[in-house]
């Protein structure tokens, strides 16, 4: 699996076929409510402007390659996406619930159970979501589409699912086994190298005894 492949996966969900496709009511839906859909690894968050639209923001090459609107306009593809990721470019923009959704269940207003500030009004919400549709600046872990609601709905742009990845991370990396492992490697280096200098020592022991004190 190819590099392109692999984080094709981690972004798209597969696509349900058309008679799995579940029906979406849009009767219950209100305006400014935070919508969240799951995809394969992560959660995707959109709001709702009512007559059917979700507004949110998803990483797209196309607007930095293509003044094209009808083009900018179509359902974001999955090469679109991806291509987005990696150049750090997103589109915050108005779709369809369904193309929204693209087949999966839709919570609504899930985000009011774990965020500690009382929401906008729904009209407030819209408002500040519709303000910031174009083309914006992306970032995997510091500005993606939860931040982008988070900030619309109750004015704070955080990302829950940023924050339980980077405390993963953390625990994996800030470890005392990682400690070990840094140093065992360093030891090794210097033995392969034959050189036990200053050059060596210290980044391996400065780097074991952080990784330590962070654990």
């Amino acid at each position: 699996m190819s590099p392109f492949e692999l984080l094709s996966l981690f972004f798209i969900a597969s696509k349900v076929e058309e008679d799995k496709e579940p029906k979406y009511d849009i009767s219950v839906y209100k305006r400014g409510d935070l919508l969240e859909v799951p995809r394969t690894l992560f959660t995707h968050f959109g709001i709702y402007l009512g007559d059917n639209k979700v507004a949110h923001l998803i990483p797209d090459i196309l607007p930095v390659l293509s003044s094209n609107k009808e083009a900018i306009k179509r359902m974001v593809t999955n090469n679109r996406l991806v291509l987005g990721v990696i150049a750090k470019v997103a589109s915050v923009r108005v779709d369809s619930v369904k193309d929204f959704a693209y087949g999966a269940e839709i919570l609504v207003n899930h985000t009011d159970k774990l965020c500690g500030r009382r929401p906008f009004s729904g009209d407030e919400v819209a408002r500040r979501a519709e303000k910031l549709l174009g083309t914006i600046s992306y970032s995997l872990l510091w500005y993606n589409c939860e931040h982008y609601v988070m900030y619309c709905r109750y004015g704070i742009a955080v990302s829950f699912q940023t924050y339980q990845f980077c405390k993963k991370v953390r625990k994996i990396v800030c470890s005392k086994k990682t400690a070990f492992a840094s140093a065992l490697l360093g030891i090794c280096v210097m033995l392969y190298l034959r050189s036990v200098s200053a050059y060596t020592t210290l980044p391996t022991v400065f780097i074991s005894f952080t990784i330590w004190m962070a654990s």
